[in-house]
């Protein structure tokens, strides 16, 4: 069978999927899902408030259904175009939202090649649930076209259920293609595309995250969203792009977790994590933020066994990316989201416990987020921070040089407590770890070591020696003592 008649037969199953499934033009039958217009009341607002502004702005929604959020951008929107391929759906979505003097109906499948808009024409594409009705090579092509549509500075939103259905509707066929989050990121990182005068332009991703209301609603992690710009292809993403490609690639990030644990990317794994985690006497209901979440381990530990809500936010893509893997069947509490905890905005007083683990490390500015944590705490929260320091006084040459390779800003263990005093933490705690950082790197390597042959089948033997060299790099500035390990504990007084 020939790639096209693949393709056309795919789209005939999927519209009679969703010529089946539009019989009855409700929510609940849009959702796929008996507990629609709960989920509705929750999930809308949480999507449109991830929305970049698009006041006065041309927004063009693809799949758009009969239009849950057709009339919400509608309000603000310059004009919007809302588009589906279902004829009854679309008419559906007219006669609701037709009384918008700024919005337009077409029906159209996006994926024929008649359809198509000027280039740069477009401020926000938005879509909900369209990507997994698609073929891989269906996807990639409207990537690209999407892209050319879109202007300078404008952006993509898209959500999509990855890994597994959420919905409870009964399907005598379900054609959706519930893939793993990284197809989708690497189709949309890979989309380049050229003007007259030569100038590439990419996407740049704003932010990844799961849905928070199936996470309290269903335990699921599985309703995922990104939100992209479009950005000259030489402009600097500088900090992002070397985690990804450098820090922490993602068999970079496989090593650190076949040493820590499954999880697990920071010093002593589950082992200090539960030491760690102790020391704040969590309760069943308050709100925890993990700054530099990595994979997820700690996250899915309090969740797990505090009954806390987790938000863990990391600014590495394929961090996030392997975390919402290993959500999978865990039935917890916890939204991750692809986020620069020096950027990133919450309403004061929305946490009881801000938690890091060896992240804050790559922060310049330190006390400017103090005080952004401080802001965020409940009266009487705490944060719990370990992390990367140094001694005080001088460093030596070769300590200078790795720290400024590895892209670090550290500071002596007293220092940093200070500079959490200067935030209007009281009281403190600022203890220098750094023996038991030392027996720990000591356990690990050893580890690592006696399953010499295992990690090289896992990995190979670059790998090894790297991890191995290393790790012995690291205790023996530790046990010179020019790297410390500090562990922090500072209480906003009530």
């Amino acid at each position: 069978m020939s790639a096209v008649n693949g393709s056309e037969e795919e789209r005939r199953e999927q519209k009679n999927y969703w010529m089946e499934h539009s019989k009855d033009l409700t929510v609940e039958a849009m959702m796929l899902d008996s507990q629609a217009s709960d989920l509705d009341k929750e999930e809308r607002p949480e999507v449109l408030s991830l929305l970049p502004t698009y006041q006065g702005k041309y927004v063009l929604e693809l799949g758009a259904g009969i239009g849950r959020f057709t009339g919400e951008l509608a309000k603000q929107a310059g004009h919007i175009l809302a588009l589906d391929f279902i004829e009854c759906v679309i008419k559906k979505n007219e006669c609701i939202n037709g009384h918008f003097m700024n919005t337009s109906f077409m029906c159209a499948d996006v994926t024929s090649p008649a359809l198509n808009f000027e280039e740069g024409s477009v401020d926000l594409l938005f879509s909900n649930w369209l990507l997994m009705y698609l073929s891989d090579n269906e996807v990639q092509k409207l990537a690209e076209r999407m892209v050319k549509w879109l202007k300078v500075g404008g952006h993509i939103f898209f959500r999509e259920s990855c890994f597994h259905q959420s919905g409870d509707s009964k399907r005598k066929v379900n054609p959706t293609h519930y893939r793993e989050p990284r197809f989708y990121t690497k189709v949309f990182k890979e989309c380049q595309t050229y003007d007259d005068l030569g100038n590439s332009f990419e996407l740049s991703l704003v932010t990844c995250k799961c849905i928070g209301a199936y996470v309290r609603n269903k335990k699921n992690q599985n309703q995922i969203c990104w939100l992209w710009q479009k950005v000259k292809a030489d402009d600097d993403r500088g900090f992002q792009r070397f985690l990804d490609n450098v820090q922490y690639k993602s068999n970079g990030i496989l090593r650190y977790e076949w040493i820590f644990g499954d999880g697990f990317v920071s010093t002593g794994g589950i082992d200090t994590t539960k030491e760690f985690v102790a020391k704040l006497d969590l309760k069943t209901g308050q709100k925890i933020l993990d700054v530099g979440c990595g994979v997820g381990g700690g996250d899915f530990y309090m969740s797990e066994n505090y009954g806390v809500d987790v938000t863990g936010i990391d600014l590495s893509i394929n961090m996030i990316s392997f975390a919402l893997e290993r959500a999978i069947g865990r039935k917890c509490q916890v939204v991750f989201e692809v986020a620069d905890c020096t950027k990133k905005t919450y309403p004061d007083e929305t946490f009881d416990v801000i938690y890091s683990r060896d992240t804050i490390l790559h922060i310049q500015d330190k006390p400017s987020l103090f005080r952004s944590f401080f802001k965020w705490l409940k009266p009487g929260g705490k944060v719990l921070i370990s992390d990367y320091c140094k001694k005080s006084g001088k460093s030596s040459r070769e300590f200078t040089e790795y720290i400024l390779q590895r892209g670090y800003y550290l500071h002596d263990v007293e220092t940093y407590g200070q500079m959490l005093a200067d935030a209007g933490f009281q009281p403190i705690i600022a203890e220098d770890k750094t023996n038991q950082f030392v027996e720990v790197l000591q356990r690990e390597l050893d580890a690592v070591e006696k399953n010499k042959e295992e990690f090289i089948r896992r990995f190979s033997k670059e790998d090894y020696y790297e991890i191995v060299d290393g790790w012995k790099a690291k205790l023996k500035r530790s046990k010179t003592g020019e790297q410390r390990w500090g562990l922090f504990i500072a209480t906003k007084s009530f």
